[in-house]
């Protein structure tokens, strides 16, 4: 493009009636929400679980690349490299974060208390690890799946009755 025909680009734009800019602001798209994933492991570990959890979002009408976009951060079994992962999400400003592990969560939960992370895999308890304020309110911005067992009795939680409660409450 010559100089003059740029100049008279730029003559153009300028004289285009100002009832008409906020037609050309709303014509800009959205930017698209990026859920960012977080895991202790290396991608191949764990490469039934992402399937799953893609064919999850696609189930509820978010299809990767299309309408929501993935941020995946691996430590690749290096857990010092979780805290510095995790704020790298935190920095992007991502939508939410799924937080795979343990080590996963706290390394999120420590990186940000305003994204939201849900949290897959965590063993023990996740309020004794200080993720959540308790079982039957979470509070602050972390929730999640806790993997428990027969320790839980142990632990002095209530879950097996928790357990049966919610699982009478599907019946119903």
């Amino acid at each position: 493009m010559q100089r003059r025909q740029f100049i008279t680009l730029l003559g153009g734009a300028a004289v285009v009636p100002s009832f008409l800019w906020p037609l050309a602001a709303h014509a800009q798209h959205p930017a698209m929400p990026v859920i960012g994933f977080l895991h202790p492991l290396e991608p191949d570990v764990v490469a039934n679980r992402v399937a799953a959890f893609r064919a999850g979002l696609e189930d509820a009408g978010y299809v990767a690349d299309r309408n929501v976009a993935l941020a995946f951060r691996w430590a690749e079994g290096k857990y010092d490299r979780l805290p510095e992962l995790a704020r790298d999400l935190a920095g992007r400003q991502v939508a939410v974060i799924l937080a795979g592990a343990t080590v996963g969560a706290v390394a999120a939960k420590a990186a940000t208390s305003t994204i939201p992370i849900v949290f897959a895999g965590v063993g023990g308890d996740p309020v004794g690890l200080g993720l959540v304020a308790s079982l039957n309110r979470p509070g602050g911005n972390v929730t999640g799946i806790s993997i428990i067992t027969k320790t839980a009795t142990a632990l002095g939680l209530e879950v097996p009755a928790k357990l049966l409660a919610l699982a009478d409450e599907v019946i119903e």
